[in-house]
């Protein structure tokens, strides 16, 4: 999705205060990947794909990754990039299309 500087300078911004405020510390958020994800899922499925979509590849990644102290950056970027791939797929795959097991256990990464 294509920003202007000072949309990118604000959701940088943005990124940060939100990460600081819920203790998320040192994290560097993949935002075109983000917001990607978001328009991509929004075009293909229905709007409110979008913030859904981003929020449990997040989510699967942070399984996926370990929490807290027991994650580390290498393994949460490559969660995301695993969870996002994922997603990737079954938005291509049309939002009700797509074989059943095409699922996050099934990706054998």
């Amino acid at each position: 999705m294509a920003m202007n500087d000072d949309e990118a300078r604000v959701l940088d911004q943005w990124s940060h205060r939100l990460a600081q405020a819920l203790q998320i510390l040192d994290l560097n958020v993949d935002q075109e990947l983000l917001l990607d994800l978001a328009r991509k899922s929004s075009e293909n499925v229905i709007h409110a794909a979008a913030p859904v979509t981003t929020f449990l590849v997040g989510y699967a990644a942070a399984l996926e990754a370990g929490t807290g102290s027991a994650g580390n950056r290498e393994a949460a970027g490559a969660a995301i990039e695993k969870a996002a791939k994922v997603a990737f797929q079954l938005i291509d795959d049309g939002a009700r299309g797509g074989p059943a097991g095409s699922g996050w256990a099934d990706t054998g990464q």
